[in-house]
């Protein structure tokens, strides 16, 4: 179903296909305005709360030798990222689509669940840091907080009926609060650049220790998660390419442009974040520093006045907010794809908020409010563990000629996307070695 370019477009995906025109010719930075928003509703995924958890406990323990990985993890997200835009707009079917025409229906009802669960994982993250940033700015328990967060429902209520667009300049909104935070905090905090330059610069001896192992592969599933990879190659098909292949090559150039600094503006944050936390705490002597609220608390004495703290929690209910849209619109997505069934947004985000706040709410009345940091981080090492099952996939859809024509993978696209496929798989290999042997 095609929308004309003057209609307002629903909030679920399956209905904005071609809702916003691409045609070649114009202004660069006209044509580039129509194409940019999908890079911003993937990017926010990759600064949700699962990632200052990590992040806080890299840097807090580690210093700044672990942001290489922040880096690497980055980088390799850009690039499927861009492999899944690229089915999109190439095929015109979303990665879950796409499966369900090629594998067999035990095979798409495996990676369905799979996509469920890293979804799932992923609103886990987005419940706690929601409800920490609750506890942390207006004195509510972890408890109440918690269950506040399913009154977010009302939010994607209140969203029926909008275009994309407008759901992309809310989130763009949201990016710039978090990023001005942080940008706010690391003035007050006043860094060591040369010794961050340092940890740009990988080294063996960085995860030479099962915690920095275990923190590594954190960071690599909060950041390339896999349901932005279904998402995104979905969310791009709200530009419609009208005028052939010339427009197709255009929307490509400028959708991966869109995708860069998309995700390069998340990695400034994630990077901001780990030093932030290296230089407040694991300078200071304070690599005890492993939850957030330990943060929290901790930034005011060592930054230097109450609008360190308070910067902090505004953004992190920020952060725990954007991603709402995305995994919203992620599980419409899937069911769509895999199981061709269809329900109104808010019923979709009921079910991923229930089942979100089962886990969450146990893992706290369990291990208390000082759980909170250990659960987020187990969720991201789940999220790292499904995404395997996203990333093999696309790297056969996106190099198969028959589906992607003269569009399709070529020699170095399949090398580079094998050797990340390859990491992350012996990554998460060693990790589950490491946690049997332990």
């Amino acid at each position: 179903m095609q929308l004309p370019r003057t209609a307002t477009a629903p909030f679920c995906p399956s209905e904005v296909r071609g809702s916003v025109d691409i045609r070649p010719g114009g202004p660069l930075a006209a044509r580039l305005l129509r194409v940019a928003g999908p890079g911003l509703l993937v990017a926010v995924g990759y600064m949700d709360p699962g990632n200052w958890a990590t992040d806080i406990q890299a840097g807090s323990r580690y210093g700044f030798a672990l942001l290489w990985v922040v880096v690497a993890s980055s980088l390799a997200a850009i690039v499927l990222q861009t492999l899944s835009l690229r089915l999109g707009l190439v095929a015109r079917r979303d990665l879950a689509q796409a499966c369900r025409e090629r594998y067999s229906p035990a095979v798409n009802r495996v990676l369905w669940i799979l996509a469920e669960l890293s979804i799932i994982a992923c609103d886990v993250a987005e419940v706690l840091g929601s409800a920490l940033a609750l506890h942390l700015l207006f004195g509510v328990s972890l408890v109440t907080g918690i269950a506040l967060t399913a009154f977010d429902t009302l939010l994607v209520l209140g969203l029926q009926g909008k275009g994309f667009r407008q759901i992309e300049a809310i989130v763009l909104a949201l990016i710039v609060t978090i990023g001005l935070c942080f940008g706010i905090e690391l003035f007050l905090a006043a860094p060591d650049w040369r010794a961050a330059a340092r940890g740009l610069v990988p080294t063996a001896a960085s995860l030479h220790e099962p915690q920095a192992l275990l923190l590594a592969v954190g960071i690599l599933g909060a950041t390339v998660m896999p349901h932005n990879l279904y998402l995104h190659s979905s969310i791009v098909q709200t530009r419609h390419v009208a005028g052939g292949e010339a427009a197709l090559k255009d929307a490509l150039r400028l959708s991966t442009l869109d995708t860069v600094v998309s995700l390069l503006l998340a990695l400034v944050v994630n990077a901001a974040i780990l030093t932030l936390a290296a230089t407040a705490f694991h300078a200071s002597g304070h690599g005890e520093v492993t939850d957030i609220q330990d943060a929290y608390r901790l930034l005011d004495p060592l930054v230097g006045g109450v609008l360190a703290s308070v910067l902090f929690g505004l953004a992190l209910l920020a952060a725990g907010q954007s991603a709402t849209f995305t995994g919203t619109i992620a599980g419409q997505i899937l069911m769509e794809g895999f199981l061709q069934l269809k329900m109104p947004c808010y019923q979709r985000r009921l079910i991923t908020r229930a089942l979100a706040l089962l886990p969450a709410l146990g893992g706290v009345l369990w291990l208390g409010d000082g759980g909170v940091g250990r659960l987020l981080v187990a969720s991201q090492v789940v999220l790292s563990l499904q995404l395997p099952f996203a990333v093999w996939p696309l790297l056969r859809l996106t190099g198969d000629r028959a589906l992607m024509g003269r569009h399709a993978n070529g020699p170095l696209l399949k090398a580079t996307a094998g050797l990340i496929f390859a990491l992350i798989a012996v990554a998460n290999g060693w990790l589950l070695l490491d946690l049997v042997g332990g």
